[in-house]
C-alpha cells in the first residue's frame, strides 16, 4: 500500500495564531519542528499498520516547511513552491490512499483555529458543483479524481467535523478545541502525535480490510464558483478565460473535470494581486 500523507501547518498541534505558521517570524521555526513530528507520527502510524510506502506533500505556505533532516527515514517528500498539484503533489503517483495532517475549517467557520480557505486574504468562500467546500473538501475532490479515498484527517475539532461531515466516517484525530479563531485549548505534542500515529494506523488497517466507501468524486463537468474578499479582486479573476462574473465579488467558471478544476482554480486565485 502507498499512501500519501498531505501535510498544512494551521491544523498542527499547538499552533493558535498566524505568527506560528507565517515564515519570518520567531515562532515559526518552533513549529516547522512540531509539524515534522506530527508528519511523523502519521507516517509512523501508517507503517506500522502495514503501508510499503509513503510519501509526504507539503502544503503549507511555499511547501518548504518540514525538516527534511528530521523526517521519518522511510518517507520521501514533495517539497518547493509552484507544484501542479499543490497540497496533493503525489497524488497521481500510484497512491492507494491519502492522510490530511494539520489540516484547518473552511473560512466563516465558528470557533476553528486560523479557518481560511486557500488564501484568507483573497477566498471568502469556495463552492464545487454548488457545495460549499474548505481544503479538506478541495483536496478530497481531487484526490478522487485519482480515484484515491482520503481516509484520516488531523487537526482541530472543527476540521475534524467539516471532514466527517463531508467524507463519512473516515478516522480523526483532534488535537484541540478551539475557543476563538485565535485561541484553543490545545494537547501537548506527544499526546496529540500519538492520537495521529492511532488514527493513522487504524485508518491503513481499514484501508487494507476494504473498509472505505468510493472516494469523494465531483460529478463532471466540474463548476468552480469563488467569493472573492473585495470586488476588485473579482474584476481580475473575470480575466480568466472562460470566467463569468456572477455578482460583485462572485466568479464561477466550469470544468471538463476536477484536475482542469483545481488548476483554474490555482490560476484564478493568482491573479488577484493585493492592493
Amino acid at each position: 500500500m502507498k499512501i500519501l500523507i498531505s501535510a498544512d501547518m494551521e491544523g498542527i498541534s499547538g499552533v493558535v495564531n498566524w505568527d506560528q505558521v507565517t515564515p519570518g517570524h520567531a515562532e515559526y521555526a518552533r513549529f516547522r519542528k512540531i509539524m515534522t513530528g506530527d508528519v511523523n507520527a502519521a507516517i509512523r502510524g501508517a507503517f506500522n499498520a502495514g503501508a510499503d510506502e509513503v510519501c509526504v506533500s507539503d502544503g503549507h505556505w511555499f511547501s518548504s516547511n518540514i525538516l527534511i533532516e528530521e523526517l521519518d527515514p522511510r518517507a520521501h517528500l514533495n517539497s518547493g513552491d509552484n507544484a501542479p498539484l499543490a497540497m496533493v503533489q503525489g497524488i497521481d503517483g500510484g497512491v492507494d490512499a491519502a492522510i490530511f495532517v494539520g489540516y484547518h475549517a473552511r473560512a466563516g467557520t465558528s470557533q476553528a483555529i486560523l479557518d481560511h480557505t486557500w488564501s484568507s486574504s483573497r477566498v471568502a468562500n469556495l463552492w464545487l458543483n454548488n457545495k460549499l467546500v474548505g481544503e479538506s473538501g478541495l483536496n478530497a475532490a481531487l484526490c478522487g479524481h485519482f480515484n484515491v479515498p482520503v481516509i484520516m484527517l488531523s487537526g482541530d475539532e472543527a476540521v475534524c467535523a467539516e471532514a466527517l461531515e463531508l467524507l463519512g466516517t473516515i478516522e480523526v484525530a483532534a488535537v484541540k478545541r478551539a475557543s476563538s479563531r485565535t485561541s484553543a485549548e490545545c494537547l501537548p505534542p506527544e499526546k496529540a502525535q500519538e492520537k495521529i500515529c492511532e488514527a493513522a494506523g487504524k485508518a491503513v488497517q481499514r484501508l487494507a480490510a476494504g473498509q472505505f466507501k468510493e472516494p469523494f468524486r465531483m460529478n463532471t463537468p466540474v463548476e468552480v464558483k469563488l467569493e472573492l474578499v473585495s470586488s476588485n479582486m473579482a474584476d481580475r479573476v473575470v480575466l480568466l478565460p472562460g470566467a463569468r462574473r456572477l455578482d460583485g465579488r462572485r466568479v464561477a467558471f466550469t470544468s471538463e473535470d476536477m484536475l482542469a478544476a483545481y488548476l483554474g482554480m490555482q490560476a484564478a486565485i493568482d491573479l488577484v494581486v493585493l492592493q
